[in-house]
């Protein structure tokens, strides 16, 4: 799932592809390099974020997702709002992508069962303005599990199809550094769920603590900081482990370098085949 972010604030790319002009572009582009769907988005969901009146972001949204409908692969909408998602879907989107898993709009889970389409019900604890201020777990890995079995029943309640329903346990939406790699560690634990997994680690804060780039002020006194895009060796390897351990979607800014890394370990995984040597 590659990522298209429509702007300004955005944790790794915020404003880089504000534009519509910009966005249809990247959109492309990222098709272009293998993307297998994409992930439209018009509000910033980064710790610390603010909603977006939903008016702006289907002005933000809406000319990208009509342009890029054109491809031969789904365009997501990223967004906790039905009058949003609804919106998208008439422009040509085929799949929800929701961070708040139908926690944000209580009409959310409804309207999905109605457009009849793909929905990712992603787990956070708390909304985006406060979730990182305080994050707390007892066993982070069987109560993300619980909370995602819960939102799933929700969803089926509504009248989403099991076959539409996707789960992501939300990376770095109010988890820290070891949550996350609990849940990363035992992703195992939530295929039991019985629906696809999505997992988005791309260029996120985790990859930067583990890294140490935080700690290097050498780094810091020239000028140089852990830049979210500058994550993309740890990217590579949290997607490889995220699909090994079971991920059937992983959303990522850079798709080429992430497929050109899926590629390779699935041949290496694969079966030898022919003679052996002696």
């Amino acid at each position: 799932m590659g990522i298209v972010n429509v702007t300004p604030d955005s944790f790794s790319d915020g404003g880089l592809h504000a534009s519509p002009e910009a966005a249809i572009e990247h959109g492309r582009r990222l098709h272009a390099e293998g993307a297998d769907l994409l992930d439209v988005g018009g509000e910033s969901t980064r710790p610390g974020a603010t909603t977006v009146d939903p008016a702006e972001e289907l002005e933000r949204i809406l000319p990208v997702i009509e342009a890029l409908s054109d491809l031969p692969i789904p365009i997501s909408v990223d967004t906790r709002k039905s009058s949003v998602a609804a919106g998208a879907v008439r422009a040509g989107a085929t799949w929800i992508n929701d961070v708040s898993g139908g926690t944000f709009d209580p009409e959310m889970l409804r309207t999905a069962a109605a457009l009849d389409v793909p929905y990712v019900a992603m787990h956070c604890q708390g909304a985006p303005e406060v979730m990182q201020a305080d994050p707390r777990y007892g066993d982070p890995v069987a109560e993300v599990r619980e909370a995602l079995r819960l939102r799933g029943r929700a969803c089926l309640e509504a009248g989403i199809r099991l076959e539409n329903l996707v789960l992501d346990p939300g990376i770095g939406f109010g988890k820290r550094l070891e949550h996350n790699l609990a849940l990363l560690r035992r992703l195992e634990e939530l295929r039991s769920l019985g629906c696809p997994l999505l997992l988005g680690v791309s260029r996120k804060s985790f990859i930067g603590h583990l890294t140490g780039a935080e700690e290097q002020r050498d780094w810091l006194a020239e000028g140089r900081h852990d830049r979210p895009q500058d994550r993309i060796g740890g990217t590579v390897a949290a997607g490889l482990a995220c699909v090994q351990r079971g991920a059937d979607v992983i959303r990522v800014h850079d798709v080429r370098i992430m497929r050109e890394a899926l590629l390779v370990a699935r041949a290496l995984q694969a079966p030898e085949t022919g003679p052996g040597v002696d």
